[in-house]
């Protein structure tokens, strides 16, 4: 017997009114297998041992499985389950644990950079990994050089580069195209030498074959003098050519002007001379420039009764610009009244010292109406050629040369003057001339004959190309017309490039007119002319007008006819079509009258401009003018009724007009803008009242007068602005 309060071996003591139990919830000093213990159940065969229920620790599997299974003596939650768990507790109280020095905000925020690094890792590893480019000191680029592509090439950011290109004024995006010039300065500003490589292309090697080699320079052979007549308008350039050639061009020519380069050849003393006459006028100084640099010598027509005018100095210009020598034909020395030595003056200051007067320059003394000098002025530039120019060409070899001038004509396509500068060109082969190229059907000399061979110095007309090439271009000799038309493609593409690299630049000075454009007024035009020479210098002439306010807008240029497309653009737009010396197509002017499209056909260059100034000139905003007349002071108001209020003034300064605004001022501000409604003096109705006189004013619409109160009268001028 155990005494009360005595401890017994595993368990506290036990508690009045219930029995004392073990650990395991068995009656307290009972062992397994003792009286009143619960029966052990026998073990199947084969199987292992069991813990008995009593034991610390957790049950095995074999327990476990069994008090699970269908024939287990234990269901869930009974007292050896609950003593099991008990069990565990006591284990894991014993277990001593690990106390971290760091809250558990912290520990949990660890977790979470730990998390977003590995996220990020493995984000990392499922895509490219953008590398910063590396800054280069040398770089190769080919075009055409975007800033992405010069980015990438010369390492730099592109928000470094489109910063700079700010800096610069150019406002690009990152696709935009930048030209070749401006890509190499631009990596130089970050310290990188880039260089411009192309891939070889036909044109190279075009360029390559015109190259002149040993057995060209043993061919060569002297060619004829191709001579240039430049001077001021109407100082008979045309006639004196006339004269040489013994045929009537100037009653061809509108209003006695020559509109484009002709080039014709005559022969002196069985020398062929080829001459180039270019026009007079200010408007065409690109084609006189165009005709200087082709040229060998130039001839300046000074006429003797005016003098060197300015026109006489830019032609000097270019001649010096495209260094060949100078022989002045002093003309119209017929009439009365000629101070020659005014005009040799006038040349010597220009740096065209007379033989006369101790100079290099040679002048003869001409008239284009009797002939006087002509033949003296061929010997002279059959001598100058002979003496200052080395003229030497070789026959044999394919002809290059420059375009003179191109058009389109009805029935025979396009037509260009061609002058052969070296080589032989010849009737059925293929020639490539800026974008255009083709197999030569037809060349017809300067008289309208057909010719199948050009010798060099000789300008044919060419029929053939498939397109209308620019007048200046030089054209060469290809031998497949496949190569041909792999260049014109190939410049047609670097011409369009160019266009729109063009169109696409926009600077910080332009771009409130970009993005304003849409919202002014502007004279839409089509122009169509006969020839690319007079289109260029209608632009230019176009050039001269321009202005912020009402700007001129070329929507479509091109050599031809007017066709019934040109109408139709005309009538999207609202433009004005303009035909320099072409006529429209029968379709067109129907479609015009259908419409109600204008149609402007001029034959002198100087009534387009005119009527475009005038055109231009109509659509400014005219000036407003502020007037001031004088002044009135309130010195008494009176209500009428019917009427309103009506002040008694006096004129202070000036004169009161009947028909003038009328400006309310009170104590030094403003109140009210508006118009007179009636001005009396007494009784009577005034047309206006001058200083120092009484009158009664009513103002329009306006009853709060009050004295003192200053009437200021005003008048508003509208002044019509011209260019």
């Amino acid at each position: 017997m155990e005494k009360a309060g005595q401890l017994r071996p595993g368990g506290g003591p036990p508690t009045p009114g219930r029995p004392a139990t073990g650990p395991t919830g068995a009656p307290r000093g009972t062992t397994p297998g003792a009286p009143g213990a619960r029966p052990a159940t026998p073990l199947a065969p084969g199987a292992a041992p069991r813990r008995p229920p009593g034991a610390v620790g957790a049950p095995t599997v074999d327990e476990e499985e069994e008090r699970k299974g269908k024939g287990g003596a234990s269901r869930l939650g009974a007292a050896a389950d609950r003593a099991g768990r008990r069990a565990k507790r006591q284990e894991r109280a014993k277990t001593p644990s690990i106390i971290s020095p760091l809250p558990a905000a912290t520990l949990l925020d660890a977790d979470e950079e730990e998390n977003r690094r590995a996220r990020a890792k493995r984000h990392k590893q499922g895509h490219r990994v953008a590398v910063a480019p590396s800054r280069k000191a040398h770089s190769e680029i080919e075009p055409p050089i975007t800033v992405r592509a010069l980015s990438e090439a010369i390492g730099v950011k592109a928000n470094d580069l489109l910063r700079k290109l700010m800096n610069l004024g150019q406002m690009l995006s990152i696709n935009a195209t930048l030209d070749e010039d401006l890509a190499v300065m631009l990596a130089l500003e970050f310290g990188v030498d880039l260089e411009v490589v192309r891939e070889r292309t036909a044109e190279d090697d075009l360029f390559d074959s015109l190259e002149s080699d040993e057995e060209d320079l043993e061919n060569q052979v002297t060619r004829p003098p191709v001579v240039t007549i430049l001077g001021h308008v109407d100082h008979g350039k045309t006639s004196l050519l006339d004269k040489i050639r013994h045929a009537n061009v100037v009653d061809s020519e509108s209003g006695g002007i020559t509109q484009h380069i002709g080039a014709y050849q005559v022969e002196h003393e069985g020398r062929p001379i080829t001459f180039l006459d270019t026009p007079g006028h200010e408007a065409f100084t690109a084609m006189r420039a165009r005709g200087a640099h082709v040229t060998d010598i130039v001839v300046l027509v000074v006429a003797a009764d005016d003098g060197v005018m300015p026109q006489t100095q830019e032609a000097i210009a270019h001649a010096k610009a495209a260094d060949v020598p100078i022989v002045v034909a002093l003309n119209k020395i017929d009439l009365p009244n000629v101070n020659l030595n005014k005009i040799y003056g006038e040349l010597s200051q220009q740096d065209l010292a007379p033989e006369e007067y101790g100079g290099d320059t040679p002048v003869v003394k001409t008239s284009a109406l009797s002939g006087l000098g002509i033949p003296e002025l061929l010997e002279m530039i059959a001598l100058v050629a002979e003496l200052k120019c080395d003229l030497k060409a070789n026959p044999e070899r394919p002809a290059t040369g420059t375009c003179l001038e191109s058009s389109i004509s009805e029935g025979r396509g396009v037509v260009a003057t061609m002058l052969v500068q070296d080589g032989t060109l010849k009737v059925g082969e293929v020639i490539v001339c800026g974008g255009a190229f083709g197999r030569v059907r037809a060349m017809f000399d300067d008289k309208g004959r057909s010719v199948t061979v050009a010798p060099p110095s000789t300008p044919v007309e060419v029929s053939g190309l498939d397109s209308v090439p620019d007048a200046g271009e030089p054209f060469a000799v290809l031998e497949d017309i496949g190569r041909a038309r792999e260049i014109a493609e190939t410049r047609q593409v670097r011409f369009r490039g160019a266009a729109l690299a063009e169109r696409q630049t926009v600077t910080l000075e332009n771009l409130y007119d970009r993005m304003a454009e849409r919202k002014v007024k502007s004279l839409n035009l089509i122009i169509k002319t006969d020839v690319q020479g007079s289109l260029e210098a209608l632009l230019k002439e176009l050039e001269k007008l321009e202005n912020a306010e009402v700007p001129i807008r070329v929507l479509l240029k091109g050599v031809g006819g007017i066709s019934e497309s040109d109408i139709l653009l005309a009538d999207a737009s609202q433009a004005i079509v303009i035909g320099f010396r072409v006529a429209p197509e029968d379709r067109a002017v129907t479609l015009a009258d259908e419409k109600k499209i204008e149609i402007r056909r001029y034959d002198i260059i100087y009534q387009v401009t005119e009527d475009v100034k005038k055109a231009v000139e109509g659509m400014l905003v005219p000036e407003i003018k502020e007037v001031h007349l004088g002044r009135a002071v309130v010195r008494q108001t009176f209500k009428i009724s019917k009427v309103g209020t009506v002040a008694g003034c006096f004129v202070t300064q000036g004169v009161i007009e009947r028909a003038s605004k009328a400006r309310l001022i009170r104590e030094g501000r403003e109140i009210y803008k508006g118009s007179l409604e009636a001005l009396k003096r007494f009784k009577d109705d005034v047309r206006e009242v001058r200083e120092g006189f009484e009158c009664g004013i009513k103002i329009a619409n306006y009853d709060d007068l009050k004295t003192d109160d200053v009437i200021e009268a005003y008048r508003v001028d509208v002044v019509r602005r011209t260019l």
